[in-house]
């Protein structure tokens, strides 16, 4: 066995122990540089190669804002594709939506006028010299109709038309000189799936321009509204629909306007799953003819109408108990030249007298008519000019004309 002095093992103590301290510091000072080389990577990957991240850029958002009124974004790290998506869309659209809301004359103890709060409702800048779209329903009644902008400024507003059978009505307020509007335009309702993600941004229950997404449930839904009249084509959505919605826009993903948000199926009168848009396809003819000429042109029967009941067939011996029948027919129209025939026998039918005897229509185009819903429903799309196929029961038999629509 090998003996060392004092002095010796002093010396390699001293020279065990400085290999230790030196080799931690090598080791400390590798395991550094790795991961600071890890990190300029990931960072050089985040800022060279986002296709491959999956996730989209925030420059490609397109916000369209002045740089002094820029807000800030997270990197996009820090959203999903989707979510990036649902702010772009609120960022290009919010500013575009106005509230509505409504006053209307009542009267007090006294007898005497008194103008009350009515309601309130949402609507579209559709138009930069202050053309908004709404619901007709959202203005009915109304004494004196208020837009308010993104920006809480109000602004009184006139009705430049209104047509209920669709719903739709076009409003216009006067923006001061030099307010620069932001506008929504319009998308294309055909092109639509079910499926396809949908956007609705709106004023439920007086909170402005909140935003709710959801797919389109259903397409080609016709839809009878609160006028009565039946919408045909109507857009089926799951996106929350509350009171304060109606007549504001329903957005594809690129923020176009592909519907014109009118109604729930509710037992609650809220939100249940079930909302209808009216679609951008029916909205585009229609604002165009109240631009235009303050009313909506459609083609015209001239003939009166009454809805047909169980009563009223058994009492003329008709053989059927759905449809409209034709009371009279306009002398020298075209309806009358084209061959329907009304009737001719009076009788009372409430306070009015009808005419008995003549035509009952049952079908305009293959849609079946049973009602008067379904009648003016038929003819919302048709022009003066416009050659209709009708099918009439007559002396318990059909009977097929085509009729030329009047103005």
């Amino acid at each position: 066995m090998k003996l060392y002095t004092r002095g010796q093992l002093v010396v390699f103590l001293s020279v065990a122990f400085s290999a230790a301290i030196v080799l931690t510091s090598i080791i400390f000072t590798t395991a550094y540089k790795l991961k600071k080389t890890h990190d300029e990577s990931v960072v050089s990957v985040n800022k060279s190669d986002d296709s491959d991240s999956g996730l989209l850029k925030t420059e490609d958002l397109n916000l369209q804002l002045n740089p002094s009124d820029a807000v800030p974004v997270a990197n996009s790290s820090s959203y999903t594709q989707d979510e990036l998506q649902n702010i772009n869309v609120y960022q290009l659209c919010n500013e575009a939506v106005v509230n509505i809301n409504t006053q209307v004359v009542g009267y007090d103890w006294f007898l005497e006028p008194v103008v009350q709060d009515s309601g309130s409702g949402s609507g579209s800048i559709i138009d930069k010299r202050g053309y908004v779209l709404t619901n007709v329903h959202v203005i009915q009644g109304a004494s004196k109709i208020f837009i308010s902008l993104f920006d809480g400024t109000q602004y009184e507003a006139t009705v430049v038309g209104a047509d209920l059978d669709s719903d739709l009505a076009v409003l216009k307020f006067d923006p001061p000189s030099g307010m620069e509007l932001k506008t929504i335009s319009f998308g294309d309702s055909k092109e639509l799936k079910v499926g396809q993600k949908v956007i609705a941004i709106g004023n439920p229950f007086g909170m402005e321009r909140t935003m709710t997404t959801g797919i389109v449930s259903g397409l080609g839904r016709p839809i009878q509204n609160s006028n009565k009249r039946i919408i045909r084509n109507m857009i089926q959505t799951d996106t929350a629909i509350n009171p304060g919605n109606s007549g504001g826009p329903l957005l594809d993903t690129k923020g176009r306007m592909i519907g014109i948000n009118t109604m729930i199926l509710s037992s609650s009168g809220s939100s249940a799953g079930v909302g209808f848009a009216v679609p951008s396809e029916t909205a585009i003819r229609i604002v165009a003819d109240l631009l235009r000429y303050g009313k909506v042109q459609r083609g015209s029967l001239s003939i009166s109408i009454i809805q047909l009941n169980r009563r009223i067939a058994q009492y003329a011996d008709i053989d059927v108990s759905a449809g409209v029948l034709i009371s009279q027919v306009e002398k020298g129209s075209t309806a009358e030249r084209g061959g329907l025939k009304g009737g001719t026998k009076a009788a009372y039918y409430g306070n009015s007298v009808i005419y008995l005897g003549g035509d009952v229509i049952t079908q305009i185009d293959n849609i079946a008519i049973t009602s008067l819903a379904d009648f003016y429903s038929a003819l919302e799309s048709k022009k003066p000019g416009d050659v209709i196929s009708v099918i009439v029961r007559r002396n318990k038999k059909n009977v097929s004309l085509n009729i030329t629509l009047s103005e």
